[in-house]
């Protein structure tokens, strides 16, 4: 197969899709790669370690994009990368299509076959190729927090651990899963007063047997979230449901009863956000504030640590890679369910429930296709 790495063009994302180990393995394996000529510079990899490594540099994205039977990227593409589309060009990256209609329609109307890494789902319920991707973000969450915590961006002030005499600062983690997980460890290993809301008991119990009287844990309710988030400092969602819009469980009321000066982290924002002032902003522009409160809604968190992110995620997506290079997609999905749980679109239909029922369309199976 001809796979394909272009450079990414989103505001302020360095990473990329394939580290020159990567490519090797694809060598390796009897397939041909194509990559865009510094397109790992941002993630400190050099054109000519990707050459040695076996793969043919192109001197511009088209040229890539025209050659490759399967693109891997890191995010999702942009408007002006739509029209590189081609019909059966496998699009192995992600995708976050329920919060983003147009690019769901222009994969349609190509006939490209999205493979979301967000959707990719193991027998054990785990999402293997996110999980790198929040464990960062849930780290950074924290150490983003505390910054604009600081008065010279207009936050309160508030030093997470506090010092002898005054109080810690309160935080408070909407979702209990990797992100919230890698956030709370963050947040417990700074000294601050925590508090994680979740549905799901078995987690709150596992978090509980995890950071014990660390931290408190709650069972969410509206009531619980509006008297938590009241009280806080520093307000981290990360609520997640794979491929699906997140539930708005910051309600725009609470900011009123809030501290001036709080801050509110949405990692959920590349699925709608789970805050309903939320809106997407980029690295060199990231926050805005809404009734006295700052909101922190960057939409690519990792690429902020390029070269750590682009190798922990390449590390998840290769061997998934692979599996589609060698077998081609249809054969892949047959073999390994998870494979299949990632296909989003596939022949001008969009076929994974999770997003449209976030736009009250039909999934089709792609199964009755093959």
């Amino acid at each position: 197969m001809k796979v394909g790495c272009v450079k990414e063009i989103k505001n302020n994302e360095f990473r990329v899709g394939m580290t020159p180990d990567n490519v090797r393995a694809y060598v390796d394996a009897g397939h041909e790669v194509y990559v865009e000529r510094d397109a790992g510079v941002g993630s400190g990899f050099s054109t000519e370690e990707y050459r040695l490594a076996g793969a043919v540099i192109l001197e511009t994205a088209r040229e890539v994009w025209d050659v490759s039977e399967m693109m891997i990227k890191v995010k999702e593409p942009l408007e002006e990368e739509y029209p590189y589309f081609h019909r059966d060009l496998i699009l192995f990256t992600y995708l976050h299509l329920a919060a983003d209609k147009p690019q769901m329609e222009a994969l349609m109307a190509a006939g490209v076959k999205g493979v979301a890494y967000e959707t990719l789902m193991e027998r054990d319920g785990s999402l293997p190729l996110l999980a790198p991707m929040s464990q960062i973000a849930g780290r950074l969450s924290i150490q983003e927090g505390a910054k604009y915590l600081e008065k010279k961006f207009g936050g309160r002030g508030v030093l997470l651990s506090g010092v002898p005499g005054t109080p810690k600062a309160k935080i408070v983690i909407l979702g209990g899963g990797n992100v919230g997980t890698n956030a709370c460890k963050l947040a417990v290993g700074m000294g601050a007063d925590v508090t994680i809301i979740d549905m799901n008991l078995r987690r709150l119990a596992y978090l509980d047997d995890l950071f014990g009287s660390r931290i408190q844990t709650l069972y969410s309710t509206d009531a619980a979230i509006e008297q938590a988030v009241t009280e806080a400092d520093l307000v981290i969602g990360c609520v997640l449901i794979p491929g699906k819009t997140a539930p708005k469980l910051m309600k725009k009321a609470y900011l009123k009863k809030m501290k001036p000066g709080s801050v509110i982290v949405d990692v959920a924002v590349d699925q709608g956000g789970c805050c309903e002032t939320t809106r997407v902003t980029c690295h060199d522009d990231p926050i805005f504030t809404v009734d006295g409160v700052i909101h922190y809604c960057v939409g690519n968190m990792p690429g902020a640590v390029p070269r750590t992110s682009t190798i922990a995620l390449t590390n998840a997506t290769l061997q998934y890679g692979l599996q589609i290079a060698d077998k081609g997609l249809e054969q892949a999905c047959r073999d390994n369910p998870a494979i299949y749980s990632a296909v989003n679109t596939y022949d001008g239909y969009c076929t994974c429930k999770n997003v449209t029922d976030s736009f009250g369309m039909p999934a089709h199976d792609i199964k009755s296709m093959f």
